[in-house]
């Protein structure tokens, strides 16, 4: 019987542990063994599909629904008898995992990339494009729209238009805070695409402001991150800016 070496981790995670043992655990604890052992940071904005094996993302639903049932329970909620809740449980796991958090437990989508034959050189823009997310404070959601400059060179990789609403919804599609989720749009697209130059801006609504707390409705966040020539060139970085056409200009 093989044994798994295991690097020091948290106290509830033992020293050694073989396949048998594994998979006599729930789904979650075996793909965070895995992970820890790996050394690998698991973040709710952090994509963990590489550690979920065949068959594991549905008993990790299966699990995520348990575990909502007992939520339902404790905000006393009779399941049984109120039929708008009976199944509330399975369809919250389900948006959870195949939907809202999806970005966290599929791989990258693929994304065909062209060499840049015709070696262009002049600013695109590609926007607005609708993104969904949720905060990872509150798991409250967060609507936006997010619009990409890209300033290519004679090694730059061209990928489809589609391609970019694909990766951003990828990024987005988790748990997580606005900043963070566009400095991974932008580390994700500046690996890929490889320009002189990469602008991105993300204007969105946050109903943890909408619906709890403050209950602000006209509020929005925006932000950007500015790389290589828009950082470095002021005319470039207004151009781009410029041609934005966001709610507040509308």
């Amino acid at each position: 019987m093989a044994r798994i070496p295991a690097q020091p981790a948290d106290a509830a995670a033992p020293i050694f542990r073989t396949e048998e043992e594994l998979a006599a655990l729930p789904a979650s604890q075996r793909i965070r063994y895995r992970l820890v052992q790996a050394h690998r940071r698991h973040h709710a904005n952090d994509n963990i599909a590489a550690f979920i094996r065949e068959g594991e993302l549905a008993e990790l639903k299966a699990e995520v629904a348990a575990k909502l049932q007992d939520v339902l329970q404790a905000l006393v909620i009779d399941t049984d008898s109120d039929h708008n809740t009976n199944e509330t449980a399975q369809r919250v796991a389900k948006m959870y995992l195949e939907e809202v958090f999806r970005g966290r437990y599929v791989p990258m989508p693929s994304v065909t990339e062209f060499p840049n034959v015709e070696r262009l050189n002049e600013l695109m823009i590609v926007g607005p494009i609708t993104v969904r997310s949720a905060c990872s404070h509150h798991m409250c959601p967060i609507f936006g729209k997010v619009w990409i400059g890209i300033l290519p060179n004679e090694h730059s990789n061209l990928i489809g238009l589609s391609k970019y609403a694909r990766i951003a919804d990828w990024i987005m599609s988790r748990p997580q805070i606005q900043e963070e989720a566009v400095t991974m749009l932008a580390n994700e697209l500046q690996e890929r695409v490889r320009p002189d130059g990469l602008a991105i801006v993300m204007e969105a609504d946050h109903f943890c402001m909408h619906w709890r707390g403050v209950k602000d409705t006209d509020s929005a966040m925006v932000n950007s991150v500015m790389r290589g020539a828009f950082l470095k060139d002021a005319n470039l970085r207004r151009e781009f800016l410029s041609l934005l056409p966001r709610k507040q200009q509308n």
